[in-house]
Parts: C-alpha cells; sequence; structure tokens
C-alpha cells in the first residue's frame, strides 16, 4: 500500500477548502487528520470504515468527521479493475480544527453549530431530508467563493446542527490511541482483510504484514480499533453479506460461501448474533422495506 496521503490541504489564508473528487477509486489509505471533514459520496460503493465502526456505503453517503478520528471509503474490488472502467465521486470540505476559535464563533448564536462539531469526534452520519439539503447546498458551493462562500458554509453546518437525521458512528469509548507512524501499519491490515476476506485470513499473516509478532499484532489491533481481529474480519463478511443480501438473487449457502465462511451453520450464527436476524429475515425486511 502506498503511503498515506496527506489531508491537510487548507491554503495558508483560507477558512477552509472544498472539492470535487472524480476518480476510478476513493483514497485507498486509512488515515486521520486534523480537520474537520463533511464528505458526500456522489457515485460509487464500498466498505465505509470510521473509527470502530464499519458498513456499506453507496451514493448519498454522507459523513461529518472530527480532527483525528480515523477513516476509509473503501471502494468494492471492482473499480480498482481498470477494464471494468467504473468511475467514483464525491464532495469533500476540509475545515481546520481551530475553525471556531475566532471569538466571533464563540458567540452564542453558533452554540448549536459548535455543540455539533464537538460531536463529530465520533463522526457523524447524515441521512433522510437533511442528506438530500445539504448535498444540494454542497454542490452549490463548489461554485462559491469570497464572503458568499462563508455564509453558505455557515448555512450548511446550521442545517446539520438542527437536524435530527444524524447519527453518531463511532463507539462512545472509542478513543484514537494511533500515532502517526501507524497510518501505514494499520492502512495495510486493512487492505489485507479488504481484499481477503472472500477467502482464507490469517492472524499470522496479518501479524507479519505488520512487522509483529502474533501475540503484539493481537494487542495492538484491538487497542487500536476496539475489538478483536477475528471480530473486525466477522464484521467485513457479515457487511459483505448484507449487500449481497440487498443487491443479488443469491442464494443464502452462496452468499455463505462468497463472504468467506466455511460452513452454513457458522455463517447463519454469527449473522444473528450481530445482526439479530437470520440472513432469510434480514432480506426479506428489507425487500419489504425497499421493493424492487
Amino acid at each position: 500500500m502506498k503511503n498515506p496521503f496527506q489531508k491537510s490541504r487548507i491554503p495558508e489564508g483560507k477558512a477552509f477548502l472544498i472539492r470535487e473528487l472524480k476518480a476510478p477509486f476513493f483514497d485507498v489509505s486509512w488515515h486521520f487528520h486534523t480537520e474537520y471533514q463533511l464528505f458526500v459520496v456522489l457515485k460509487g460503493t464500498g466498505t465505509r470504515f470510521v473509527g470502530d465502526h464499519m458498513q456499506n456505503f453507496r451514493e448519498g453517503d454522507m459523513v461529518l468527521t472530527g480532527p483525528d478520528l480515523p477513516h476509509l471509503w473503501k471502494n468494492d474490488k471492482a473499480y480498482h479493475l481498470p477494464e471494468n472502467r467504473l468511475e467514483t465521486h464525491g464532495i469533500v470540505i476540509y475545515l481546520p480544527d481551530n475553525f471556531l476559535n475566532n471569538s466571533v464563533f464563540q458567540l452564542e448564536e453558533f452554540e448549536v453549530i459548535a455543540s455539533m462539531l464537538k460531536k463529530s469526534i465520533r463522526g457523524l452520519e447524515i441521512v433522510g431530508k437533511t442528506n438530500l439539503e445539504v448535498k444540494q447546498m454542497m454542490m452549490e458551493l463548489l461554485d462559491m467563493t469570497g464572503v458568499k462562500s462563508i455564509n453558505h458554509l455557515l448555512k450548511i453546518l446550521q442545517t446539520i446542527a438542527d437536524s435530527a437525521d444524524c447519527r453518531l458512528i463511532a463507539d462512545a469509548a472509542y478513543i484514537n490511541t494511533n500515532k502517526e507512524s501507524e497510518k501505514d501499519r494499520m492502512g495495510q491490515v486493512y487492505e489485507y482483510v479488504t481484499h481477503n476476506f472472500q477467502g482464507k485470513v490469517s492472524l499470522e499473516e496479518a501479524a507479519q504484514l505488520s512487522n509483529l509478532s502474533v501475540s503484539a499484532f493481537s494487542r495492538f489491533f484491538k487497542s487500536r480499533v476496539n475489538k478483536s481481529f477475528s471480530d473486525f474480519l466477522t464484521e467485513v463478511r457479515i457487511s459483505h453479506a448484507c449487500k449481497l443480501l440487498h443487491e443479488t438473487d443469491l442464494n443464502i449457502s452462496e452468499i455463505s460461501y462468497e463472504c468467506g465462511f466455511f460452513t452454513l451453520s457458522n455463517f447463519n450464527k454469527l449473522f444473528k448474533d450481530r445482526v439479530k436476524k437470520t440472513p432469510v429475515e434480514y432480506r426479506k425486511e428489507f425487500l419489504k422495506t425497499f421493493p424492487v
């Protein structure tokens, strides 16, 4: 994996930075940075990692992450194959970590925005009507400059802060204990799991990638991700199973195999333990809520 990409892109003298991203796939580096980040996916699918949480993402996924909260939008394998000619599209806004430190922003009128930004240290997923409103506003902001752009940005933040359509992502107990020097090590582990979870994934190989003994790697991984390596692997596989249950007509046995489970009984047990429904119940509920 390449070295983590530097995300501190706000030019000196600017209040914030907005960028439109178009590429075959999103940044592959697991990373964190000092800025607040508001990101919306306009095109693309895959798995999103924020703090100790992971789930599938698709068009419309919108997340606000606070300073130093690790994150990664990992596209599905198909996006990494040039012959598929797939493209991703997104908009990202970076705000400096001292955005509200200016005296004017400490006034009572900005309390709601300041409170919302504090919550973003766990990550905020923005859904529903607010998601659609903010996405449109972000697209409009791309063409704005000067004071008009600042006013529009504050409207975006106010819309999010006033909304009930926001879900905290990372666990309340999650703390980023990763060091800057460990970004590449953790990134290699994420890359290894997301590229190989459909087959055999070895704790020993993950430890070797990290240049650690198995016992040292197990302690290292759990202290950084707030879960064991085996639990993390299971979550990646279950997440992919949910995606296949949504998007394909494969039977449960086929899905079990496609997600790297060696026995159907083990798949059913682990799926119900984590999703609180059997795969069949989950698919029926999804189709009832989102009929084809």
